[in-house]
């Protein structure tokens, strides 16, 4: 027998930080709101937990920068958020010498930049940045806002150039007209293949979409890092949604949607059923698809990296005898990203294989905010660092997860120790009972942890920012082909990454039918 769970104004399928979005402002409007959130905590990927026995470190285990959460949802929802700017905006080591991109000091930049590429990719570069600077200006303030159609957003970019590289052609044209030198190009490249499963000259350009929403950031495109870890972005959301009167219940495996409003889900064995006027569906596309009784249509997602969280005894030693390491670590350091390097990489594992150099990124969240330490980690001076690596797709662990997630985690640890002066391991804090401080995540892990669709990031691959239709335009881009049904994760269109704006635009989508 399936007991009533209650009868609210909404629904929402999914406690991630989208999904708390939604529900802090429909509860804020004077809705009745009961968000259902299949794990014991809310949060989604955006949680920090304390992973190895004895260590007191709080990792934001899954999702770990800040880019495009926008000021006016902290504002609008009152939310007591710290965001730390890193000083430094990049390293990538080459050979004995390395790239060096301050976003403080523009004159080390450019001096690092003429040294390892010359004065031509110097004076591209800085031309790149003020480009990808104004492009961010008038684009943001757009994602909270209803679609545009293509002209009107066209008019909004206002560069024809801009156009034509970002929107238009592969982004490899633009790139490889702007830049000579390989490492200054894989550089750029790789806010364009973030998640993103695809070669820089794909032709349904998928890489030039990833790339706008990496660059375009708070209007800024920094990449911030929020204080206290992810989990403090997601604790202060479940307050304000929380605070405002909405019912939030973890725990509850949902499984069914119906267009009319009804969710069934279990909790405790027992089968529960709740209605609401609206659903907003924080969760992938695909999934709610199943939860309607349907089969989802279209490619199927694909997510395309590993994660592997590290927790430091200290920062390794670098080849470059010209640049701390404390400079290293605190912004992105790049790890055999060049432009041929990732081609390459890309063309292993579109053969099936794991790249046998694979390239990927780490940053040390400490170095920014030491906040996520206990005491004695501290003043021992533990560092933790968080590895993202590219072009690892889902099929590459099918059949045989753990074997290939070893795999994986050798051939990348391999990796960074081809660009230190030691091995990353002689670095890693040990637990008492000796083991090393490192854990790694697959796409096959993601889908069973979080629900992610072959532990695609982004739900789906992401959307272009405007309606690319015209009954899109003047929507928020989640509706669905049922009235009372709204997607308000990140496979919604301005969807992805840690943002808040589906689970923004959700509400907006709802309050404007009520």
């Amino acid at each position: 027998m399936v007991r009533s769970g209650g009868d609210f104004d909404v629904v929402v399928v999914g406690g991630g930080h989208n999904g708390l979005v939604a529900a802090a402002y429909l509860a804020r409007a004077g809705r009745s709101v009961a968000v259902l959130e299949r794990r014991a905590e809310t949060g989604g990927a955006a949680v920090s937990d304390r992973p190895f026995d004895g260590i007191d470190v709080r990792l934001s285990r899954y999702a770990y920068l800040v880019s495009l959460f926008p000021r006016k949802i902290a504002d609008d929802l009152g939310l007591p958020l710290v965001l730390r700017r890193r000083r430094i905006g990049s390293y990538t080591p080459r050979g004995g010498d390395g790239l060096l991109v301050d976003a403080e000091d523009p004159e080390r930049t450019r001096a690092a930049l003429t040294r390892v590429a010359g004065r031509r990719d110097a004076d591209a570069w800085e031309a790149w940045g003020r480009t990808t600077a104004r492009l961010a200006a008038r684009v943001f303030p757009t994602l909270t806002e209803p679609l545009r159609p293509p002209d009107e957003f066209r008019r909004i970019v206002d560069d024809p150039r801009v156009w034509e590289a970002v929107f238009a052609t592969p982004l490899s044209d633009a790139v490889e007209a702007a830049f000579e030198d390989d490492t200054v190009r894989g550089v750029v490249a790789t806010d364009a293949l973030i998640g993103t499963f695809a070669p820089m000259d794909d032709r349904l350009m998928r890489q030039n979409r990833c790339f706008l929403y990496h660059v375009i950031g708070g209007g800024t495109g920094d990449w911030d890092v929020p204080v206290g870890g992810m989990g403090a972005v997601t604790r202060t959301l479940a307050e304000a949604a929380r605070g405002a009167g909405a019912d939030l219940r973890t725990g509850t495996d949902v499984t069914s949607v119906s267009p009319d409003g009804e969710v069934t889900y279990v909790a405790d064995g027992t089968e529960l059923r709740v209605t609401g006027r609206h659903i907003v569906a924080a969760v992938a596309p695909d999934t709610l698809e199943r939860l309607l009784g349907g089969t989802p249509e279209g490619p199927a997602p694909e997510g395309s990296q590993l994660k592997v969280n590290m927790v430091l005894a200290r920062l390794p030693r670098l080849r470059d005898p010209h640049v701390d390491p404390a400079d290293a670590f605190a912004g992105t350091f790049h790890i055999n990203e060049g432009y041929r390097q990732l081609a390459a990489a890309y063309a292993e594992a579109e053969a099936g294989r794991i790249p046998s150099l694979p390239p990927a990124e780490v940053y040390c969240h400490t170095l920014t905010d030491p906040t996520i330490l206990g005491p004695a980690e501290r003043a021992a001076g533990v560092h933790t660092l968080t590895l993202f690596g590219l072009h690892m797709p889902a099929r590459l662990f099918a059949a045989d997860n753990d074997g290939a997630r070893a795999a994986a985690l050798k051939a990348t640890l391999a990796s960074l120790d081809s660009v230190l002066a030691e091995p990353i391991e002689d670095c890693l804090l040990r637990t008492s009972d000796g083991r090393p401080c490192v854990e790694a995540r697959t796409p096959v892990d993601l889908q069973a942890e979080l629900g992610l669709p072959a532990g695609h990031i982004f739900h789906r691959d992401l959307a272009w920012l405007f309606a690319e239709d015209t009954d899109q335009a003047g929507t928020w881009g989640v509706e669905t082909r049922y009235e009372r049904i709204v997607l308000g994760g990140a496979g919604a269109r301005r969807g992805g990454g840690v943002s808040g704006i589906p689970g923004h635009n959700a509400a907006m989508a709802v309050l404007s039918r009520t």
